[in-house]
């Protein structure tokens, strides 16, 4: 569903990639875990893939759809969680879902399904008509959520999507994304909760310094290093770069 092949970027006039020629692969009844330090090339990676940010070398395809070259036909296929949840401040939390379903072309319906069993789901329903500045951030990361899956995509790219979510809407969600793959789709997210990516993820893409310094199935990395946990090799692999 999604290919990555040999990506660069640099910002500015740095000479310094913050993403140097990576390349990985998410394909159906995948989740894919993206993991790695701060600052070691996760958004802006994921920015790219979404076509927020312009590579400067390399290809990025979704559903066969080159993000450069066939945006809008791309963009149809994914939903994108951002790494922020603050935006459309002003807006009701149900004018922000229309929205997302106008852009989307999403029937009145189905609309009014998805947001009622999303509502529920994330208990929201009560805080929909109530302006999104009024939220928590972590009911500001819910209705960014909602928004994303509104249009029922094939492919999720979640940029920490658990950050700020209370215990009930991370189990829900983290559900909803193995369900979603077994059906036949794809979820990449990034996170800094090892334990979820250990426990949740078919393959791990570790970024480190702008580079994948490993892409495959847990039990590949694990037999690299003894069987040590993704914790433990995370740091290990972090501290020697």
């Amino acid at each position: 569903m999604l290919s990555i092949s040999n990506v660069s970027k640099t910002y500015g006039n740095s000479q310094v990639k913050a993403v140097d020629t990576i390349s990985l692969a998410v394909e159906s009844k995948q989740i894919l875990g993206f993991i790695g330090p701060n600052g070691a090339g996760k958004t802006t990676t994921m920015k790219m893939v979404t076509g927020v940010l312009e590579p400067d070398a390399g290809q990025i395809t979704i559903n066969g759809y080159d993000i450069m070259a066939a945006p809008i036909e791309a963009k149809q296929s994914f939903g994108y969680v951002p790494d922020s949840p603050d935006m459309f401040l002003r807006l009701k939390g149900l004018e922000y879902l229309n929205f997302m379903g106008d852009m989307y072309s999403v029937d009145e319906t189905t609309r009014r399904e998805k947001i009622a069993h999303m509502g529920d789901i994330f208990e929201m329903t009560g805080a929909l008509n109530s302006r999104i500045q009024s939220y928590s951030h972590g009911m500001r990361q819910k209705i960014v959520i909602m928004g994303a899956l509104l249009h029922n995509p094939g492919l999720w790219i979640l940029d920490e999507p658990l950050t700020g979510l209370d215990p009930r809407s991370s189990f829900q969600l983290k559900e909803m994304m193995r369900a979603h793959a077994e059906s036949g789709n794809a979820v990449l997210f990034s996170t800094h909760m090892l334990e979820v990516a250990e426990k949740l993820c078919d393959k791990i893409a570790l970024i480190n310094k702008g580079r994948i310094v490993f892409f495959g199935e847990l039990e590949a990395l694990k037999a690299q290093y003894n069987q040590l946990s993704l914790e433990d090799i995370f740091m290990e692999v972090t501290a020697r770069a």
